[in-house]
């Protein structure tokens, strides 16, 4: 890897080298990995990332793996949709979707697992495993699958049916835990201590999985011809996806594949029944305090974010909001991708729509900005969301009579 030259404490600065390692043993601060721009600046270009593969792994010179074939299941250059329709009924001139729900496994989970785990591999690990709220379970025990990995995921007990299938159809360890992600996150902390051939994605190679989030803000810029968006709504789990897409923007302009500093407006999305850093926001507080998830958005259920804090210190850098919606605002945030752009995002979709509602609502959005939106799991995962709220128009007799008197008057 000549482009990394440590992982640095984002706290105190201190660098270590490029191991399986995730926080400061000074002063206990997360650990990220740091790139020798000048080098990178050197070797890439536009013209060789336009010629890589149509995936996230174009941008492979500014992730941090050496020359190992990577673990890759097609994750990444996801369409980039211009949401004309959404864009008209919000008042936005100029509103894109980035659209994560067309990955191999159905989240943006993939992009930070399929660097994870060429990471792992890399470092000599044959066991992934990983704490999850589901859409990581998926794409750990996925990509596992893919490379002949061994793959123990742990995840609440009661997670979505359909994530929790998706995770045990691909033949790995499954074990559910009766209590919240912080309680699995915590188990997971633990048996890292106790198996450390274990590589826990989200524990001791978390500073190399949490660098393939920056790939959509990779892709945002170059499917706009390689310019950078005024602003981007990103939903807050663990916060790292929306610092990592910070970091993305500006590596760009620091290589010199765009012009300007990257510097772009990022606000953040979560739901009211876990919303420690929109509460943050909202109080001028710089302290995350942890609640209990209560919300139908499983998949941002985390009460104890880890990247909380700066999550929060990027929002308020780049003088973006942060929005908190009800549950019932979240499906109508569903129902309002799916009617008018043909998109069926989960309940982590539903939020960052109605959060986008109320960021334009109350100012924080302006209406001529180019907006790009991430919307960053499929539908499907969560249909139980939606139980008694959609279904069939009508039921109706197999005979055109029966059609004609339901329907007829009410068709075009």
């Amino acid at each position: 890897m000549p482009s990394v030259i440590s992982l640095r404490c984002r706290e105190c600065g201190r660098e270590f080298e490029p191991l399986a390692l995730h926080v400061c043993d000074f002063c206990f601060g997360p650990l990220e990995v740091a790139y020798n721009y000048d080098e990178i600046r050197s070797t890439i270009s536009r013209a060789s990332i336009e010629a890589g593969p149509r995936s996230m792994w174009r941008y492979r010179d500014l992730l941090p793996v050496g020359d190992a074939v990577p673990i890759d299941l097609g994750a990444g250059f996801t369409p980039l949709v211009k949401a004309d329709r959404l864009g008209a009924h919000l008042g936005l001139k100029n509103l894109w979707v980035k659209n994560d729900t067309a990955n191999p496994t159905g989240s943006f989970k993939d992009r930070v697992v399929s660097v994870a785990l060429t990471k792992a591999r890399e470092l000599g690990y044959k066991v992934a495993a990983c704490a999850s709220t589901g859409n990581l379970a998926n794409s750990v025990a996925a990509h596992a699958a893919r490379a002949g990995m061994d793959s123990i995921v742990l995840i609440p007990s009661n997670l979505e049916a359909a994530k929790i299938m998706m995770t045990a159809v691909y033949g790995g360890t499954v074990v559910a835990v009766e209590g919240t992600y912080d309680d699995v996150n915590r188990l997971c902390a633990e048996l890292t201590s106790e198996h450390p051939s274990w590589a826990f994605v989200n524990v001791n190679v978390r500073a190399y999985y949490a660098e393939g989030s920056k790939t959509l803000a990779f892709e945002t810029a170059e499917q706009l011809g390689w310019q950078v968006p005024d602003h981007v709504v990103v939903p807050i789990a663990s916060g790292s996806q929306l610092t990592k897409i910070k970091k993305g923007f500006e590596e760009l302009a620091k290589v010199g594949l765009i012009e300007g500093s990257g510097q772009v407006r990022i606000s953040g999305a979560q739901a009211l029944g876990c919303s420690p850093v929109a509460t943050a926001f909202a109080e001028g507080t710089e302290d995350i305090r942890p609640v209990k998830p209560d919300t139908i958005a499983k998949s941002l259920a985390i009460g104890n974010p880890a990247d909380g804090y700066y999550a929060l210190k990027v929002i308020r850098e780049t003088g973006g909001g942060c929005a908190a919606v009800t549950d019932a605002e979240i499906l109508d945030g569903i129902g309002l991708l799916a009617r008018t752009e043909g998109i069926f995002a989960e309940t982590a979709g539903g939020v960052t729509i109605a959060s986008l509602c109320k960021l334009v609502e109350n100012g924080a959005i302006h209406p001529d900005e180019k907006v790009v939106v991430m919307i960053t799991g499929h539908g499907l995962k969560t249909v139980e969301a939606l139980a008694g709220t959609v279904g069939p128009t009508v039921t109706i007799k197999p005979t055109l009579d029966a059609f004609d008197a339901a329907l007829g008057s009410k068709l075009p």
